[in-house]
């Protein structure tokens, strides 16, 4: 694809503009050195517009610009689900889950089951989430984003993909190390800005394309009236992707698994709430994402189904020359995750592609960061401090975050480009981390709301979720791995339970965690926000079920 100069500038000015800012707004102030507050929660010094834009900008990446349009190539609307139930998911987290924490005074989620459980059990999740962030989201982030970059601004032969790797990690690290949540939280003010602008770019000209007589409207009733089966959110158990999104399990199964794991008990997301103001800003923040959740489907799903559209050619879309030989791999399968790019390299003019190059990066980038962060945040906290320098000072914590940040980041990008083709990559994601989030959404459930849990049960709760996870996978089995996901996590609750209730001596356990009526009181704003939110979801569903 060839660039013209006001793409480069745009682009350039952008990369500049983004670093400078994450480098200002992390400078020390004088007289006080970085401390540990300052550079792994900001401070607890944000805002509940900067908390909502920095979660979305850290949620949003190529994961779902690339993998989430290519499902929506495969599947249609119904992997907005994962977009739409968040918004209701983060209702639930910001009034239930985020006062406990809060009130903890939490750097990091293992921290949590340190203070509820135990400290061995905190450790054994610890390491968990270093490895999961290392091996399965930064490793993926890099090569999706590195995938995008190659299709779009080189010849999609793969040629790009280690020197993409190489810059995405430096722009990334370039701020994030050295300034910490601060650059992260409000350089994803402007992320978020650019991602959404450039998505809604690109959503716009490619159905105001999909058509030979043009108009957006024409392209809306063109892909609604010639894709109706891709508008539907519900499958049906004829529906070759039921598998994957199995009908109403999204609405009352096992998706439920995923997202409360996701946003109430990941470290790279729930970081930026621990880090607010107070608990009314952090609930307003989290509810502020939801809304922005509610238009996500607009900007990575529909492309795909637009892509899907001009695939197949039915009667009244735009000829497009070589589309078929652009989505068929050498395999002859179907190459959904090219979706996305394939829209910009098409139908962005000059003068628009470096914006929307700009808020593709914008998501990786700030994705990128985020997991650095939280990846550095638990090393230093729940590993390094008390297991290798229990006196350590807060500037060595300080440099052993920015150091561990940089291996994780180095480890990853080695690793990125041996993923390969991996097809539908976010349903692969989804479904490979749902073998291990049932068991340590079970532990979490069970330690914040009953106070009978032991540390014991919680234990060996998480160690036999795992096989019964694998048993469930097995095709003897043959459920969708959605389903799999919420019968791996009851399990999971009833052997915690009875081990709780076999094992021991106390009424309740010691650390059990005392709830009343006043730790889930919420304030106006809050209030009227999930309200419209939940109102929006019904209309949703109910037009598109």
């Amino acid at each position: 694809m060839k660039f013209s100069i006001v793409d480069i500038i745009v682009f350039a000015v952008y990369i500049i503009g983004i670093v400078s800012l994450g480098l200002w707004v992390s400078r020390v102030k004088r007289g006080h050195e970085k401390n540990t507050e300052d550079y792994f929660l900001a401070g607890k010094s944000l805002p509940w517009w900067a908390i909502g834009a920095s979660l979305i900008a850290a949620n949003i990446s190529a994961e779902q610009f690339i993998g989430m349009s290519g499902s929506g190539f495969a599947i249609g609307l119904a992997i907005a689900s994962y977009e739409w139930m968040s918004a209701l998911t983060l209702i639930i987290v910001a009034k239930y889950f985020m006062p406990v924490f809060i009130e903890k005074k939490l750097y990091t989620i293992p921290e949590f089951i340190e203070q509820r459980f135990s400290t061995s059990l905190k450790t054994i999740l610890a390491v968990f989430w270093i490895a999961l962030f290392i091996f399965v989201n930064l490793t993926s982030v890099l090569f999706l984003g590195a995938k995008a970059i190659d299709t779009i601004i080189g010849n999609g032969d793969g040629s790009m993909i280690i020197w993409a790797i190489a810059a995405l990690g430096f722009i990334a690290a370039a701020y994030s190390l050295y300034g910490g949540l601060s650059a992260v939280a409000w350089t994803d003010v402007v992320q978020v800005i650019m991602l959404v602008l450039g998505g809604l770019i690109t959503t716009i000209l490619a159905l105001n394309a999909v058509t030979p007589d043009g108009g957006l409207l024409n392209g809306l009733n063109h892909i609604l009236e010639s894709a109706d089966d891709k508008f539907h959110m519900i499958l049906d158990r004829t529906d070759p992707e039921y598998f994957n999104l199995p009908g109403i399990a999204v609405l009352i199964g096992g998706m439920w698994v995923a997202n409360l794991y996701y946003w109430g008990f990941n470290q790279y997301i729930i970081q930026r709430a621990l880090a607010a103001k107070s608990i009314v800003e952090a609930q307003k923040g989290l509810v502020f994402a939801g809304f922005l959740k509610l238009i996500i489907p607009l900007i990575v799903v529909i492309p795909g189904i637009i892509a899907f559209v001009m695939f197949t050619q039915p009667e009244g879309t735009t000829a497009v020359k070589g589309v078929t030989e652009a989505f068929t791999k050498f395999d002859g399968s179907i190459n959904y995750d090219k979706a996305y790019p394939w829209l910009i390299s098409m139908f962005i003019p000059d003068g628009l592609k470096g914006v929307v190059i700009a808020a593709l990066v914008a998501a990786i980038v700030s994705s990128l960061a985020s997991m650095l962060n939280s990846t550095s945040t638990i090393f230093t906290m729940d590993i390094y401090k008390p297991y290798f320098n229990r006196n350590a000072t807060q500037k060595q914590m300080v440099n052993t975050g920015r150091i561990s940040a940089a291996i994780a980041l180095i480890t990853a990008g080695f690793i990125a480009p041996f993923l390969g083709n991996i097809p539908q990559m976010f349903q692969y994601i989804q479904e490979y981390t749902g073998l291990v989030s049932p068991g340590i959404l079970a532990v979490f459930l069970m330690g914040l709301f009953w106070k009978k849990a032991t540390s014991k049960s919680a234990i060996i709760g998480v160690i036999i979720s795992i096989p019964v996870a694998l048993l469930l996978k097995t095709q003897a089995v043959d459920l969708p791995w959605m389903d799999q996901m919420l019968y791996t996590t009851l399990i999971t609750m009833v052997v915690i339970v009875g081990v709780s209730l076999s094992t021991s001596i106390h009424v309740d356990d010691p650390k059990g965690i005392a709830l009343t009526a006043s730790t889930f009181k919420t304030s106006a704003p809050f209030n009227i926000g999930a309200y419209l939110i939940i109102l929006i979801l019904a209309a949703l569903y109910a037009v598109f079920w």
